[in-house]
């Protein structure tokens, strides 16, 4: 279960990062059209990062199914978010403190209820996949490699 958690955390911390990334400023009138370039750009990247990981874990045909399923939660939880952080952007101008507060607690809100199910998801995939598939997404996904800061010290 701690590698599942890994992998999907790795995987929505990946969209959070693309779905967060800011687009330059566009004019006023185009807000409509800069929204949907910037989905698009969010919409590309999420399915090279789906291309490049069934690549890397050697999806075979007999785990396409359980596949399928992780590449479409990885989609829908990107739309999410971008929900989430579409709402907040849309207030940025007359949010107050407790605004932004709360629109961050959305989008975090967002984020966990995305990684659970891509963990359930994954968890179907993980089962059937082969030994060398679990050594590789367990090294792919692994956050051994990643420093780790707590805030608050014992």
């Amino acid at each position: 279960m701690k590698v599942i958690a890994a992998v999907l955390v790795s995987t929505l911390v990946y969209g959070g990062a693309v779905a967060q990334t800011p687009d330059p400023p566009a004019p006023v009138n185009s807000s409509a059209s800069a929204m949907a370039n910037s989905d698009a750009k969010r919409d590309a990247a999420v399915e090279k990062h789906i291309k490049e990981l069934h690549a890397t874990l050697k999806i075979t045909s007999a785990e396409e199914s359980q596949w399928t399923e992780v590449a479409k939660t990885m989609r829908e939880s990107a739309k999410e978010l971008d929900r989430a952080i579409d709402k907040r952007d849309a207030n940025v101008e007359s949010a107050t403190a407790i605004d932004d507060l709360n629109a961050y607690a959305d989008i975090v809100q967002a984020h966990a209820n995305s990684v659970k199910k891509l963990a359930s998801a994954f968890s179907a995939l993980y089962s059937t996949m082969s030994d060398a598939q679990k050594k590789e997404a367990d090294e792919v996904f692994s956050h051994r490699n990643h420093e780790t800061k707590k805030i608050a010290k014992q």
